[in-house]
């Protein structure tokens, strides 16, 4: 799965709206962003929503992410998916993936656009959970259509996205895009849609230009990222234009052009000093380079932007302990705490946080994080085995005791579960 501030803040802006017109609480609702180019997108396992980087790269306009989503959106207010597979519903979202995918293996890797999953194909478990029948695309589009209309955006961008399948439906099964294995596509599906466009006031009300300019920045940081070669021959040198120096500076630090790189993010940075990503994207290029001490102020810099978000203290933090500079452990160890709050089920975050206390010399709080990110991994002897040092380091009672013994006795239980199948 992908991990990307920028991408992210971009879907939640597209999505917000619309989860909101549908009397969703945002929060509750778990985006995620699949490496995979095929165009798709789907609901699992409860409120969790999938896409495809492949239909984020090839939506012509927001409207057309904005409409899928809404679609998406139908189901889930719907309970489509809850009835009939309401067992998954405290599935974790990688578990979830990892089952329609058909893969053996998913890898989590640092939090940027550059993680991937293993796997893909068309499984016969894909095609059963998500093959919703006709009557709930139907309805999940009439859902849409109010959504939009709630938010005053128009249905054009949803009808054209259909268009785009239309063409693929003739394509033999293993050519044809997922979405369409999975959302049956019919003729009356888009009439219904060109009747509610006829009549609907919202019709004619294009695309927010802002959220068309960072679209455009979304697909160019994309494709950078996932094929830097093809970006470079797409973002020529003599385009200026924002998403293209954008794209050519990632694909330069993609491909080890680190002069090159620099030379086209530093003049984004003076002409948009305020602008996190330019200044995280600057990091994550000298990070990824091998140069971690040049990088730690560019990620300080970008926190100090946008200090709300987890992601970005989390990379900070492993910028900082990357430095071996014991003089900001504590800063990283802040930083870790504050992504473990919206982060609480990532072993990443709890294993970094035992590696800094063991960096400062404290073993028995780096043996309970190191204990919690094992249990998350699904490690339990690591995890018994932790905890129980943990927990004789500590005064019986104390919390971290308590959460010591928590972890001990939930491992037994799973360990007990284990052998019980």
């Amino acid at each position: 799965m992908i991990r990307d501030v920028e991408i992210e803040n971009i879907i939640q802006e597209y999505a917000t709206p619309v989860f909101e017109a549908a009397g969703l609480n945002p929060k509750s609702i778990k985006t995620y962003l699949v490496n995979d180019h095929r165009l798709n997108a789907f609901v699992a396992g409860g409120q969790n929503m999938f896409l495809n980087t492949g239909l984020l790269l090839q939506a012509d306009t927001p409207g057309q992410v904005i409409g899928v989503i809404a679609h998406e959106t139908g189901h889930i207010a719907g309970g489509h998916l809850a009835r009939t597979h309401e067992a998954l519903s405290r599935t974790a979202a990688a578990q979830i993936l990892s089952m329609i995918l058909g893969s053996a293996a998913v890898i989590a890797g640092a939090p940027d656009a550059g993680a991937a999953i293993l796997g893909g194909g068309q499984s016969m478990l894909q095609r059963s959970f998500l093959a919703y029948n006709r009557g709930h695309e139907a309805a999940a589009d009439q859902a849409a259509m109010t959504y939009l209309d709630r938010t005053k955006q128009s249905t054009k961008g949803l009808l054209d996205f259909m268009g785009k399948l239309e063409s693929n439906e003739l394509l033999i099964s293993a050519s044809r895009d997922p979405y369409l294995l999975t959302h049956p596509l019919t003729r009356e599906r888009i009439d219904a849609l060109e009747a509610h466009l006829a009549r609907s006031p919202y019709s004619k009300i294009e695309d927010d230009p802002r959220l068309v300019a960072r679209h455009a920045r979304m697909q160019a940081k994309l494709l950078a990222f996932l094929t830097p070669g093809q970006a470079l021959r797409k973002f020529k040198s003599d385009d200026t234009s924002v998403p293209a120096r954008y794209a050519r500076a990632i694909a330069y630090f993609r491909t080890a052009r680190v002069d090159e790189f620099l030379k086209v993010i530093d003049g984004l940075i003076a002409e948009y000093p305020d602008d996190p990503y330019f200044h995280e994207i600057r990091g994550q290029g000298l990070y990824e380079n091998g140069n971690a001490k040049d990088a730690m102020p560019s990620y300080a810099a970008a926190v100090k932007l946008k200090p709300e978000s987890d992601l970005l203290r989390l990379e900070l933090a492993r910028i900082e302990l990357a430095t071996g500079d014991d003089t900001v452990l504590d800063d990283a160890i802040e930083n870790l705490k504050f992504a473990a709050h919206y982060e609480r089920f990532s072993p990443s975050i709890y294993q970094l946080l035992g590696n800094a206390y063991y960096k400062k010399g404290d073993e028995p709080r780096a043996r309970l994080y190191h204990a919690d990110a094992a249990f998350l991994r699904g490690e339990m002897e690591k995890a018994i085995y932790n905890g129980e040092v943990a927990a004789r380091s500590f005064p019986e009672g104390s919390p971290e005791w308590v959460r010591a013994k928590d972890i001990i006795n939930a491992a037994e239980i799973q360990q007990q579960k284990r052998r019980e199948q």
